[in-house]
């Protein structure tokens, strides 16, 4: 047996009181959620890291993960492909970034944390920078995993993700399937999940999750496990969720309530377009919209029509912008958390705020007024 099973923490603590931090006790009052059938009790806001190592140097990258853990936060979730947005220069920064914290900090044992291996690019590409063509193949999987391993600077990760689909299927703003290729290939289930077995019996990861993923392919997952139940069952699926993008409920949402597979909430914020400051126009200085042309998926005619009908509820509620968005990803039931990112402590202070804000029925009502007029604007 892997020796890090031998000093597993008590999950479901809050975070610890790292040297110079506030006590997470005087802090928010971040509930927890158990991540599926797995047993890993994961806070209500969990740290996104996306934008280090491009929008972030390594000092405020640590200086968010000492401010997180120490108000309540006991989750964090990376990947190996981060920053955003990717390429050959900044591939596996992220990871480096969270390893050099760990390392400095140590007790590793008090949080929770999860990363992902990239899924294929093109049509298995050879050509990748990522491992030469990587795909989900067993040797892959295994290889990945090791390798975040060693840029984390830990022996374990509490939750492995698929990052996205092997196969082509409708994520990254695509809505619906209308054509399926049937000379396509890829790695069949049972080895992908033969792969994170292995990687779970070696203590490795505690779990492995999915993410970007369909109700078909969700399912697909799960009845490995009813087959034999020794295979590892999937805890989590991380998917984009926001009052922009609801399409989560259509299928999935389900799926996360009756086969207890929580959703991870990504771009609760829909890349910042919920925080209200492009409305009217505005693109702040340095503001990822200003430095990505690339990031328009939330920027669509509708959507933006929908982002000021939400202003108006938030207005009238007394709430910021902000704090509305989040506070509805917080509140639905097959949500275990919310995965916030900032660029800013002040932006991070602000996210974390939103788990003290519950919002009322008639609020909650002209919420979904809203979403019957102008229906996933932006999936």
């Amino acid at each position: 047996m892997h020796k890090i099973m031998h000093k597993i923490p008590a999950w479901g603590m809050l975070a610890p009181v790292w040297p110079g931090k506030a006590n997470p006790q005087k802090g928010y009052k971040v509930e927890h959620s158990t991540l599926g059938r797995s047993g890993i009790a994961v806070s209500k806001i969990c740290l996104g890291t996306m934008t280090w190592g491009e929008q972030n140097s390594e000092a405020e990258a640590h200086a968010q993960l000492d401010y997180a853990l120490a108000h309540g936060v006991n989750f964090i979730d990376t990947a190996e492909m981060y920053p955003v947005p990717p390429g050959r220069e900044t591939y596996t920064r992220t990871e480096q970034y969270i390893g050099n914290w760990i390392r400095a900090r140590g007790r590793r044992d008090d949080f929770v944390l999860a990363s992902k291996i990239a899924g294929p690019t093109g049509n298995n590409n050879l050509d990748s920078y990522i491992r030469g063509g990587n795909d989900f193949s067993r040797a892959q999987i295994i290889a990945a995993c090791e390798a975040s391993l060693q840029r984390l600077h830990t022996d374990y990760l509490d939750l492995y993700q698929l990052h996205w689909p092997e196969r082509q299927v409708n994520f990254f703003g695509r809505l619906g399937v209308t054509d399926i290729d049937r000379k396509e290939h890829f790695t069949p289930f049972e080895e992908i999940v033969d792969a994170l077995q292995t990687l779970v019996a070696q203590g490795k990861i505690r779990a492995y999750g999915l993410s970007n993923e369909t109700a078909w392919g969700t399912m697909r997952f799960l009845n490995l496990h009813e087959a034999d139940p020794s295979r590892p069952r999937p805890a989590s699926v991380q998917n984009p969720y926001n009052l922009l993008n609801r399409s989560y409920e259509v299928g999935l949402s389900e799926v996360s309530l009756r086969e207890d597979v929580p959703l991870l909430a990504y771009s609760p914020l829909a890349f910042g377009v919920l925080s209200g400051k492009y409305r009217h126009g505005a693109l702040p200085e340095n503001s990822r919209l200003a430095l990505f042309s690339r990031f328009q998926r939330y920027t669509k005619p509708q959507g933006l029509a929908a982002v000021e009908r939400y202003a108006a509820i938030a207005e009238e509620a007394g709430l910021s912008l902000t704090h509305l968005a989040l506070a509805f990803v917080n509140s639905r039931p097959f949500v275990a958390s919310n995965i916030i990112g900032a660029t800013t402590l002040d932006q991070l202070q602000e996210n974390l705020a939103s788990v003290e804000v519950k919002l009322g029925e008639d609020v909650l009502a002209a919420i979904d007024a809203v979403h019957a007029e102008i229906s996933n604007p932006c999936p």
